[in-house]
């Protein structure tokens, strides 16, 4: 990324999930749109309220979660962070970093600055390498993969969708 788009990335905040923010996830990510690589179709409020309990876990055992992400006037926007990979396939027993964002705060350079200050975190918290599954009709995270430094390790096809994926991986 060129200095220039350096500069006009959006100042973020993440923070851990609190019992609120399940509502405002669940609102945030209550579109088709934004669901169409995670599923498709848009999840009850009690998925998000186990979402976020699970990630207030995950940052005090590990140090990091998928943290909610706020933007300049501290509303909430989605998520960015990272946690255990969930499933018995792909690259089981690494650290995925993921980000999803509201409809409304597409484009605007959100997720690219989100992922880079979550990439800062989990290093800090001790993580040497993560990985980025994207569904690889997702040509909006393919670019933020990109812009993280991250390098295509494998293509691969999901168990439930039978759909093209692709495992990104950095070293950090």
């Amino acid at each position: 990324m060129s200095s220039t788009e350096e500069k006009s990335l959006p100042l973020v905040r993440l923070r851990v999930p609190t019992e609120e923010d399940a509502y405002a996830w669940h609102e945030a990510f209550d579109d088709p749109e934004v669901m169409e690589f995670h599923g498709g179709a848009t999840a009850e409020l009690s998925v998000y309220e186990e979402l976020t309990a699970r990630q207030r876990r995950h940052d005090a055992e590990r140090g990091f979660c998928l943290w909610t992400l706020l933007d300049e006037d501290d509303a909430v926007i989605g998520f960015t962070g990272a946690q255990p990979w969930p499933h018995g396939w792909g690259p089981v027993g690494e650290v995925e970093i993921g980000w999803r964002l509201a409809r409304r705060s597409w484009g605007r350079g959100y997720a690219t600055a989100a992922a880079r200050v979550a990439v800062e975190r989990v290093r800090a918290a001790g993580v040497g390498r993560v990985v980025a599954m994207v569904d690889a009709r997702n040509e909006r995270s393919v670019a933020v993969t990109r812009r993280l430094g991250m390098r295509l390790a494998e293509t691969f096809r999901t168990p439930a969708s039978d759909r093209e994926g692709y495992c990104f991986r950095l070293s950090l």
